[in-house]
């Protein structure tokens, strides 16, 4: 009966083993990936005025490009604590929804310490990557692809704030439009698509630069502002322009 057992746990070991080397490999390119991205946060997070620590510490406890972004505008706008957290919590909120799906690929029994560790990194790629696997998930598979992102997310950052620091301010500003091209990148493909997500983007800018502009709404901080441009823009899309479970349901056809 012992040797049984004891066969058992090496089996879950060999396999958890098996897992977190093929996320590994899996997490790899998508860490390369980050270390690009995260290099123009590194520059915007020095031009808010974070050293090198802090930048790293940031994107350790922070993997999110646009909460991270989100944070250091703030920042670098002298906005209050609550409203740092406030603007973070805004911008990340889409993970609390692939959290609690990644949550049903988990097998039933699952303790909740891997639950809450898997929470802990869900970026967009490694969720994708993860709710892919067939059948439940092997929390080890995506320990081993956060394995090989989350270090080079936090290096890109780290160096960029360096290289932040040693480079000629003009090549730092060259830099600082990088960040700019990521979230085009991001924004264009959607829109183009759907032409609503178009309109509020559109609304978005238009909105953004008249708060700039306006009486008294201009003495408002630029966080506070974001924050509510956000809440409000994004509640009246879902309210005005429900997605319907069919679109839904396309949209998760795509590749």
């Amino acid at each position: 009966m012992k040797s049984m057992q004891q066969n058992k746990r090496q089996g879950t070991r060999s396999t958890n083993k098996q897992a977190f080397c093929q996320g590994l490999r899996h997490g790899l390119p998508i860490g390369l990936g980050y270390f690009a991205v995260s290099f123009s946060l590194g520059i915007a997070a020095r031009n808010a005025g974070l050293n090198a620590l802090q930048g790293l510490l940031a994107s350790l406890l922070n993997n999110a490009s646009a909460g991270e972004y989100a944070g250091f505008t703030v920042i670098a706008a002298g906005a209050a604590y609550w409203e740092i957290v406030l603007i973070t919590i805004v911008a990340n909120a889409r993970y609390l929804l692939m959290s609690a799906s990644l949550s049903q690929k988990l097998a039933p029994g699952t303790p909740f310490y891997h639950r809450l560790l898997l929470g802990y990194d869900v970026t967009d790629e490694i969720f994708a990557i993860s709710v892919a696997r067939p059948g439940y998930l092997n929390p080890f598979y995506t320990y081993g692809a956060m394995a090989a992102s989350m270090p080079c997310w936090a290096a890109g950052t780290t160096l960029g704030v360096i290289m932040g620091n040693l480079l000629p301010l003009r090549v730092v500003s060259a830099l600082s439009v990088a960040l700019y091209g990521m979230f085009l990148a991001v924004i264009v493909p959607p829109a183009r698509k759907d032409k609503v997500i178009a309109a509020f983007i559109g609304i978005g800018f238009v909105s953004s630069f008249l708060c700039e502009v306006l009486p008294y709404i201009r003495e408002i901080s630029s966080g506070t502002r974001t924050i509510l441009l956000t809440v409000l823009l994004s509640a009246a899309a879902a309210v005005f322009f429900p997605i319907n479970a069919s679109a839904k349901g396309e949209a998760a056809d795509e590749p």
